[in-house]
């Protein structure tokens, strides 16, 4: 089938089984994997090479475990070491141990059983961190220590592929020790973080400078997958490697901006992961064992939710963060595929187990999104008895919103500062990014006519929105969005000239200040005053044609379309002529 033809196949049937998944209040990713067993090898027999679909949508892992790196400032890091230590090694270990012991008692052998209890324990990065991004919960205590526990099980793939020869009677042939993989990952961190001080972040910086929308995507996607594969190539996870990249410019004035060039990509891609893992699920197995396959699918969520229960009880002290964890990581991961692959191929689990095994983790996957759900719409009753931590992303909120950081910007931020008023500062020039950065935490390179950062600059929990952007076009961009989608937000604009303020208030927005005439007025009051007028008759003088003048702005408005239309010297010559008659 050619490329173009599998391409419209592919998207069609997202397009279509998607919004209905949707519609019902189902998850977007119980619907990618629908439309993969309606389209596999199962279903219509449209596609049939799974492994390839499967092979290339693994760029969506990489991409969304780079831009969740993204979020996660180094010292945020730092803070998360008691989940990803403590919960994340206590997961995998209790997890582990009971598969083990389930496993050996039902007739498995012991490396089998082994095998089984090591591959079943882990979870699924992409489910989840797809599941909590899509509803909001990324940044939640649960939400963090979700992530923590998947970077540990990211850290576990090498020990764990590394056991596989031991258990099979072939130590000659087992990897390195487990200290040297230790060692290699500490020198691969320094590594990233020496090449990210010295050479990523003036890539960024000369990129910036050429104002290029499409060359910052490129060098984004760039660094993210180049950051995977050459971390690869050392034998540890690819998608660990992405976190890192991601980790190391988490604290970088042009994080929001790529993540909005990132976003699109991640999530095309991540589709395409879990329509490959539908069309892969072995239905005719699940037809003729049903009752087998369902029970050993239950029971499996059904231990790793309680193990997660107990677990986060003990490490996030709430019964309601304990229960969202649960039920974000109680499914299988792909690993287990991997896993349970290799050591089929190693004579350590049979053929029929590895089959077996892989449709249970499929439907482990698709209960996700139900439990997960559920868990979502219970959730206020277990807020009774326990209120929920405020949430961050990043950076906390801040009551004021500047969007272009420039002459009128920088004047508006020093006010605020001195008068210890926290703000958001957005530009799209990376000299006033690398030099105010040391002055401003919040402080970030960006377009904001771009409604994704915007959201990103979390401008919904903005009392003000300064638009103080140099480039009237963008300017307009900007107000327009956030008119429509943050309404409950003030907007104080600084406008070029009249042209400008006639189309700002045409858009809604009525409080804004001409950039020159507040300035041309007090030089007008100076020039009188050194006529020989009495300083109380200058400015009321002045006060007087500003109230006559912004009259002329604002209840003229019906006539102003002939003026945009007119030559400045026109326009200056209609606007004398006014002033003459109002005389």
């Amino acid at each position: 089938m050619p490329f173009l033809e599998q391409a419209l196949i592919l998207l069609g049937t997202a397009a279509i089984v998607v919004p209905l998944f949707l519609r019902f209040g189902l998850s977007t990713v119980l619907g990618y994997l629908f439309a993969g067993i309606a389209i596999g090898p199962v279903g219509l027999g449209l596609f049939t090479d799974t492994e390839t679909i499967l092979h290339v949508a693994e760029i969506g892992i990489v991409l969304l475990l780079f831009m969740n790196g993204l979020e996660l400032e180094p010292a945020r890091l730092w803070e998360m070491r008691r989940a990803f230590l403590g919960l994340g090694t206590a997961q995998l270990a209790f997890t582990s141990g009971l598969v083990v012991v389930a496993a050996h008692a039902i007739g498995l052998a012991l490396p089998a059983a082994i095998v089984v209890g090591i591959a079943l324990s882990f979870s699924s990065t992409a489910f989840v961190l797809q599941l909590l991004d899509e509803k909001n919960e990324l940044a939640t205590d649960y939400g963090r220590a979700c992530l923590a526990v998947l970077l540990l099980q990211d850290a576990a793939v090498a020990p764990a592929l590394a056991v596989l020869p031991l258990l099979a009677g072939r130590a000659e042939t087992a990897p390195g020790p487990l200290e040297r993989k230790a060692l290699l990952a500490v020198a691969v961190f320094l590594g990233l973080a020496v090449a990210n001080r010295l050479v990523v972040r003036r890539l960024f910086r000369v990129v910036a400078a050429t104002r290029s929308r499409e060359l910052l995507t490129a060098t984004a996607l760039a660094v993210a997958l180049g950051t995977a594969f050459a971390v690869g190539q050392l034998g540890l996870s690819m998608a660990l490697g992405a976190l890192l990249g991601g980790v190391m410019l988490a604290d970088s004035a042009y994080q929001h901006e790529l993540q909005a060039s990132v976003e699109p990509f991640k999530g095309l891609l991540l589709g395409l992961f879990f329509v490959g893992v539908g069309m892969s699920m072995n239905v005719g197995l699940l037809m003729s064992r049903p009752i087998e396959i369902l029970g050993l699918t239950l029971g499996l969520t059904a231990l790793k939710a309680a193990v997660l229960y107990g677990l986060g009880r003990w490490f996030l002290r709430s019964s309601e963060r304990a229960c969202g964890l649960a039920a974000a990581l109680l499914q299988g991961g792909e690993f287990a595929f991997v896993l349970l692959t290799q050591a089929a191929e190693q004579g350590i689990v049979s053929t029929h187990v590895r089959e077996l095994l892989a449709v249970v983790v499929s439907l482990s996957m698709c209960v996700t999104p139900l439990a997960f759900g559920a868990y979502l719409r219970l959730r206020h009753r277990l807020r009774a008895t326990a209120a929920r931590p405020f949430d961050t992303t990043g950076f906390e909120s801040t009551p004021v919103v500047i969007a272009g950081f420039g002459r009128v910007g920088q004047v508006v931020g020093r006010v605020l500062q001195s008068k210890r008023i926290r703000f958001t500062a957005l530009d799209v020039n990376p000299e006033h990014i690398d030099f105010l950065k040391r002055y401003h935490a919040a402080l970030f390179y960006g377009d904001a006519s771009r409604l994704d950062l915007l959201h990103a600059a979390k401008v919904a929990d903005a009392r003000v929105f300064v638009l103080a952007i140099d480039d009237t076009e963008a300017s307009l961009r900007t107000a327009a969005l956030v008119r429509r989608h943050f309404p409950h937000v003030t907007i104080l604009a600084r406008a070029r000239n009249r042209r400008h303020a006639y189309r700002l208030l045409e858009l809604g927005v009525d409080r804004f200040v001409r950039e020159t005439f507040l300035s041309s007025l007090e030089l007008a009051a100076d020039v009188l005053t050194e006529l020989g007028l009495p300083y109380s008759e200058s400015r009321e003088a002045v006060d007087s044609f500003r109230q006559h003048d912004d009259h002329l702005l604002r209840n003229e408005a019906p006539t102003r379309e002939e003026d945009l239309r007119l030559e400045a010297r026109a326009e200056l010559e209609s606007l004398f002529a006014r002033d003459a008659k109002q005389r």
